[in-house]
């Protein structure tokens, strides 16, 4: 799917996380869910295997959103990108509170990196504020004196003003998110879980349907599919739901 059109079939907006530890076990993964056209390359399994996972992806024709959050000042934020766009891959994520001088360094980067291999760009996408955290530790740990949603928002636009092409955000943020930043702005969730699967750690969790309805383009389902006894069958039942 190219990266500049959004998803149609209820397959292609679930993103699944290669969260493992090597390339063994992500090879092994991907050969039990040939199904799954996107996928994820995270921190762990990147530093792991470097691009050679990326490659083995991009020749399995598979979309690839590569979720590294980079967060630094604007140079070396536009150093990452301009190197992670020569892979071809369709998302990649930085933390929109990096700033914006950052961010569109980052963006402008990013377009150069991928001319220059003669590749699609990748779209960039901001992190608003991690699943993991709530409203307390926004408050308390953070010391940021606003509410969890506005923070989200205030992420989200600013990621938007920047040139960026969409917002990661949990499912609870993503309707308020839609209804401002408009249709074509993308939004990838995760922290979605079915209903008949753990939460974990994700603390601002909606249901796939529910984040969907709320605004959703790409929802990010790890677990509940890549820790099934039947990987094949759990992504199946969340594609049934949807």
């Amino acid at each position: 799917m190219p990266p500049t059109e959004k998803a149609e079939k209820p397959a292609e907006k679930i993103i699944v996380p290669l969260d493992v530890a090597n390339e063994t076990d992500a090879l092994t993964l991907l050969d039990r869910l040939p199904q799954v056209s996107f996928w994820k390359v995270g921190l762990e399994l990147f530093v792991s295997s470097g691009p050679r996972i990326l490659r083995e992806l991009k020749a399995r024709q598979k979309s690839i959103f590569l979720d590294l959050k980079f967060h630094d000042i604007p140079n070396t934020m536009a150093g990452a990108c301009r190197s992670a766009a020569q892979y071809g891959v369709d998302l990649l994520t930085v933390h929109a509170a990096a700033g914006r001088t950052a961010l569109q360094a980052a963006q402008a980067a990013a377009l150069d990196g991928a001319q220059a291999q003669q590749v699609p760009p990748p779209q960039l996408i901001g992190i608003t504020l991690l699943t993991s955290l709530t409203a307390r530790s926004l408050a308390m740990e953070l010391k940021i004196p606003l509410e969890l949603n506005d923070y989200a928002l205030q992420m989200a636009l600013l990621a938007q003003e920047s040139g960026l092409a969409g917002a990661v955000c949990s499912p609870q943020e993503a309707a308020q998110l839609r209804q401002i930043c408009g249709a074509s702005f993308l939004l990838v969730c995760p922290g979605v879980r079915p209903t008949w699967a753990d939460q974990g750690d994700q603390q601002r969790s909606l249901t796939p349907a529910a984040a969907l309805q709320a605004g959703a383009d790409y929802l990010v389902i790890g677990r509940p599919i890549t820790t099934a006894t039947d990987p094949a069958a759990a992504f199946a039942r969340i594609c049934e739901e949807l």
